[in-house]
């Protein structure tokens, strides 16, 4: 069975960090795009980040100024996790979290791609949400 595990939320103060964590069971991420999504309370779910497994890609959100930095790690077995290192967080980044794997981008050089990779449908697989809340 195919799962992502977003993990790592919780209540920050503003200014703060924290770190996301996105893990898959079922399936390796290479060749494919991870994005890290995120929704508000009603709010639209936006993308906020992309990685390439195998090509290392990356995109942000344009309005976020250059506070969050998205990366991959392997372990001896190539068993891989992407980060989302959120940094200098406001209260508007308040929201659930969600990272998602594109399957479809092993056919596309780079992996990421803004036009493609932020859209909610171009996305296979799905984690369950982790919430982050920045607040006083």
């Amino acid at each position: 069975e195919v799962q992502l595990q977003a993990s790592g939320g919780g209540l920050v103060q503003p200014g703060g960090s924290l770190r996301l964590s996105c893990a898959a069971s079922g399936f390796t991420f290479d060749g494919y795009a991870i994005g890290w999504f995120r929704q508000a309370p009603g709010k639209e779910r936006e993308g906020v980040s992309c990685i390439g497994s195998t090509d290392g890609s990356t995109t942000y959100l344009d309005s976020l100024e250059g506070r969050f930095t998205i990366s991959i790690s392997r372990d001896n077995h190539r068993k891989a996790v992407v980060y989302l290192q959120l940094n200098n967080l406001k209260p508007e980044d308040t929201a659930t979290y969600y990272c998602a794997a594109d399957l479809s981008a092993a056919m596309r050089i780079p992996r990421c791609n803004y036009e493609v990779s932020h859209k909610i449908q171009s996305y296979d697989y799905w984690g369950q949400g982790t919430q982050v809340t920045v607040s006083s």
